[in-house]
């Protein structure tokens, strides 16, 4: 059963779409503080918490891609939603691919900003995945470690990322902390338990990929050292037919935060 969710929303005159937000692992709704206050001028925007991340409910949620993609259709249903644009980022990517595969009919097109999803494992990396990200390890995570961890998602760190980081850290003195824990090291290995590369070919909505030029995270660098973001940004390219690449200079993982400007120019292009 799906459980409390946090969600915000803007709305004003003459909207085109409903733009709907999904953050990405060990994120929440503020990640796309940027993009919603810019974009709300012109689109209907929706951004939500998914289940054991910001403020809403850790305990017992249970940790897959399907059911977090479930979880944005019913809340589409509850908003009396028919069709919504879907824009993921890392994690949220691959929650947007799932539940355009599993109703193609309620999205209209897709935004992947540096999404999971398109790079392949093997059986013995994905398990490296699973041994290296569980919750004792999270929960043991020093303060030190948490802002490297924050350092990695950008090519340069923009200050106001700061606030996130104080709320990563206050979690960790939340008695909500170990199902917090339990929701990260859980949908790491959903990502890697429910690929969705071999499915990327039935997506039809028109989609845009986007990355970062200096993206550290996408592609792995430890699993695939010879891969580019570049690269990766082509494999969604040739996979999903109806699709555009946008390239993004002087930006990493975290690219609609740390270049708003750049990627609300490239949303606002490919939504027109």
């Amino acid at each position: 059963m799906v459980k409390r969710w946090l969600m915000w929303t803007k709305e004003k005159a003459r909207k085109l779409s409903f733009l709907y937000f999904i953050h990405g692992l060990g994120s929440y709704l503020p990640a796309w503080e940027k993009n919603i206050a810019e974009l709300s001028r012109n689109y209907r925007t929706i951004a939500l918490d998914l289940p054991g991340y910001g403020k809403s409910t850790k305990e017992g949620v249970q940790v897959s891609m399907a059911h977090y993609a479930n979880t944005v259709l019913v809340l589409m249903d509850k908003l009396k939603i028919k069709q919504a644009v879907l824009a993921g980022h890392s994690m949220g990517g691959q929650v947007a691919i799932t539940a355009a595969l599993q109703a193609p009919e309620r999205v209209k097109k897709l935004i992947l900003a540096a999404p999971a999803g398109l790079e392949t494992f093997t059986n013995q990396q994905k398990q490296q995945f699973k041994e290296t990200v569980t919750p004792e390890s999270i929960q043991n995570t020093k303060p030190e470690q948490v802002l490297a961890s924050y350092k990695v998602n950008f090519y340069q760190m923009p200050a106001d990322v700061q606030p996130m980081i104080d709320d990563r850290l206050k979690m960790a003195t939340s008695a909500d902390f170990g199902n917090y824990s339990k929701a990260v090291a859980g949908s790491v290995a959903a990502m890697v338990d429910e690929p969705v590369y071999d499915k990327l070919p039935q997506l039809q909505m028109p989609t845009l990929l986007v990355f970062g030029e200096n993206d550290a995270l996408i592609p792995n660098k430890y699993f695939n050292p010879n891969l580019t973001s570049k690269a990766v940004a082509d494999i969604g390219k040739e996979r999903i037919r109806n699709s555009q690449v946008v390239m993004v200079p002087d930006a990493g993982h975290f690219l609609q935060f740390e270049k708003p400007e750049a990627f609300n120019e490239a949303v606002r292009d490919f939504l027109k």
